[in-house]
């Protein structure tokens, strides 16, 4: 990176409980430079894992970063749920000599994406229309389930509101999710929606349908699952997959009915995208509708899976009020 030594540039992460994603920019209205995914777990913490980047980037002159996190941010210490990292933010900021080091949860980063998706970043499951100006929602499943929303302020900007969603109690819909979350609360006293709607529920999910059908479960990755029940090799991980979706769309209409979301319900994370015309054809949309009395009201929100490649990292640089080319 010889032509960028005495160019100043601002830098964007997407951190989640695996990968450590960071890319470049020059100013605003530009496209990212040196995308780089990084392994979360070889690295001690963010410096760490940052001074890395810029090692191999050839150490970019950087003044300011904006960093998304799969972590609520409640102060300077922050303690990541689904990996070992712990740092300051402040003592982060001074290691690598940053002029400012802003924080945010990974997906208010995805919520602060919606305005810039373009209508090709965006798939649409089912039926509904968007109605103008309104609340959208945002959720995915991933290593862990990240929940957040988007409303629009009395000046007319739109307003993301980081949370902790996917830690939300999780409700059976029928007698074989009752007996699941029975094997579950076995293991877990309190069985959140992220314990079957992320990477390690769907490992879940297949634990508990093996010991419901009396049979011995393999050690089988969320990956693993994935793949047998789109071959239709196993009937265990295809039940699995089946019930995770569905799961989905019942959280993320809990979550649409909460706040009004008739400005759509968006779907990222780095499973669904995964799954192609599977989802689109899954349990997710009659889940999401199936809210009794207000099932017509659900049948007017539309749902969407988020196609762009990194719309945390969009978010990341709306967070420096930066918008980037994609």
């Amino acid at each position: 990176m010889n032509t960028t030594a005495h160019t100043s540039f601002s830098l964007i992460g997407d951190i989640g409980g695996t990968n450590a994603r960071f890319a470049l920019l020059r100013g605003d209205q530009q496209a990212m430079e040196h995308e780089l995914i990084l392994p979360t777990a070889q690295f001690a913490d963010l410096a760490a894992a940052l001074g890395e980047y810029l090692h191999r980037v050839g150490q970019p002159l950087v003044h300011e970063a904006c960093i998304a996190i799969a972590n609520p941010i409640t102060g300077d210490w922050l303690q990541m749920t689904n990996t070992h990292w712990a740092f300051s933010i402040e003592e982060t900021r001074q290691q690598l000599g940053l002029q400012q080091l802003r924080m945010l949860n990974d997906w208010e980063a995805m919520a602060m994406s919606g305005p810039v998706l373009h209508a090709t970043d965006l798939h649409q499951v089912g039926p509904g229309e968007p109605v103008e100006g309104a609340p959208k929602g945002f959720i995915g499943p991933g290593t862990g389930l990240g929940v957040s929303s988007l409303v629009r302020a009395r000046d007319g900007q739109w307003v993301a509101c980081a949370g902790e969603g996917g830690h939300v109690t999780l409700a059976p819909t029928c007698k074989r999710e009752l007996d699941i979350l029975g094997v579950l609360w076995q293991t877990y006293p309190h069985v959140s929606a992220e314990r079957v709607v992320s990477g390690m529920g769907l490992e879940n999910l297949y634990k508990a349908i093996c010991q419901l059908d009396g049979r011995e479960a393999e050690p089988l990755t969320a990956a693993d699952i994935t793949a047998r029940a789109l071959q239709a090799k196993d009937v265990a991980c295809e039940e699995a997959l089946d019930r995770m979706c569905r799961f989905l769309g019942s959280t993320a209409g809990n979550l649409a009915v909460t706040l009004g979301t008739l400005g759509g319900i968006y779907v990222g994370g780095g499973i669904v995208g995964k799954l192609g015309d599977y989802f689109e054809h899954s349990g997710f949309r009659a889940a999401f509708e199936a809210k009794g009395r207000f099932e017509a009201y659900m049948q007017r929100i539309p749902t969407y899976v988020i196609r762009a490649a990194q719309p945390a990292l969009l978010g990341a640089a709306m967070g420096l009020n930066l918008r980037v080319k994609h």
